[in-house]
């Protein structure tokens, strides 16, 4: 009753708002473009301004004048770029963005957990914190992948990647730009499997990683493109030596089993699967590439012709009203804490996601004990004035909503 009636409001106060609109239709109108083709057309009228969505809300009342469709042009698209371990997504992404006029979202990694945005690496109290609650990052991994708190790594790699997609799409969504991501969190489930595989976790992990997935992954939306960069085993080994990663070379976890995994669950499940509903480009990487090339696939790439309502193809991206899409625009900015709240759950069942109190106790101890700790996040040390933040308005903090083991 409560959107019938704000849709009616809104089809008061504009026509275009709350009905089929011709602004959606901008997304849909051109293939993606390069740089040296957007400066080959003449000059496009300005759009808006991108949105302050940083320090300000997009509100309700703000949706019926700042339209979320009339920033949106042919790049205002979800890329993400996928592949072994060492192929180059890195640098692949970085200059595809920069031809793309897109953002670049580097692969998130366990610095989204440990340090704080008081600039505190709490990883430096490790030596003061009991063992078992201790910090456990990539490096901890690759040295010893069967480690207790390994489970926990890869629960709270897809939390930090789950977070990084809504930033992502919240940044989309509130100016216009599109986004390059580096894996995504669709694809994440590739090394729970690989580390499955390897005898690295239990089962039962597993078995609590698709309860947290199933009740999260349905509020993004997926991607409109994704890029593969393909390379072999033998030659992703002998990257990774190439790269040399001390952690990586020496460890124990990206054995040849594990990599051979790793491709075995790209191709045979995560590829077929987003390939439903997003555009895929395969490449052989082994070498290295043209990015110019790539460019030139996805600008014949046609977005457009999947406009039934039951063609699977980019079906999260047709949302014919324009309250639609604000809707979904005002979730990602506003209620960040929201989304991530659904990643708690109730499952105490497996030993080594759990910490004791005990130990929990003895770490909060030392890391809040810090005078850098002493205020909350959004307020100035030492004279507690407050700053212009969504995050100290709300009064929440990320790192302070998450379940206990998944939190650092």
């Amino acid at each position: 009753m409560s959107t019938l009636i704000r849709n009616s409001f809104i089809k008061v106060i504009t026509v275009n708002h709350g009905g089929k609109i011709g602004a959606c239709q901008v997304i849909q109108n051109r293939n993606i473009m390069g740089k040296a083709l957007r400066e080959s057309i003449p000059p496009r009228p300005p759009k808006p301004k991108p949105f302050d969505y940083v320090t300000k809300d997009y509100t309700f009342f703000r949706s019926i004048f700042d339209k979320t469709t009339h920033r949106f042009d042919e790049n205002t698209r979800v890329v993400v770029v996928e592949g072994p371990v060492a192929v180059g997504k890195t640098q692949f992404a970085q200059t595809l963005a920069e031809d793309l006029g897109m953002k670049h979202f580097p692969e998130p990694n366990m610095d989204w957990h440990y340090v704080r945005s008081n600039g505190i690496d709490i990883r430096t109290f490790d030596d003061q914190i009991p063992e078992d609650a201790r910090t456990f990052d990539h490096r901890n991994w690759n040295c010893d992948p069967c480690h207790r708190l390994a489970a926990n790594f890869q629960m709270m790699m897809y939390v930090a990647r789950y977070s990084q997609y809504i930033d992502a799409l919240a940044h989309m969504f509130n100016t216009g730009q599109g986004v390059v991501l580096e894996r995504c969190p669709y694809s994440d489930y590739v090394f729970l499997e690989s580390m499955l595989f390897q005898n690295y976790i239990r089962r039962s992990v597993r078995n609590v990683y698709y309860q947290v997935v199933g009740n999260t992954i349905g509020e993004l939306l997926r991607p409109h493109l994704v890029i593969y960069l393909d390379m072999s085993v033998e030659r992703t080994i002998e990257a990774i030596k190439a790269r040399g990663h001390q952690h990586e070379v020496c460890g124990r976890a990206l054995t040849p089993e594990f990599l051979k995994e790793m491709e075995r669950q790209y191709k045979n499940k995560y590829l077929p699967d987003i390939s439903t509903h997003a555009e895929l480009l395969i490449y052989d990487w082994s070498g290295g590439g043209d990015v110019e090339v790539v460019v030139e696939d996805i600008e014949r790439l046609d977005f457009d012709k999947y406009t039934l309502r039951t063609e699977p193809k980019m079906k999260d991206w047709r949302m014919p009203a324009e309250v639609m899409w604000a809707e979904k625009r005002m979730t990602y900015t506003n209620q960040k804490h929201y989304l991530m709240n659904m990643i708690n759950i109730g499952n105490c069942d497996v030993p080594e996601l759990i910490t004791s109190a005990e130990d929990c106790w003895n770490r909060d101890k030392v890391i809040y004990g810090h005078p850098k700790f002493k205020y909350q996040d959004g307020y100035n040390e030492g004279i507690a004035t407050v700053q212009r933040t969504k995050l100290c308005r709300s009064g929440l903090a990320t790192n302070d909503i998450l379940r206990r083991y998944y939190a650092p």
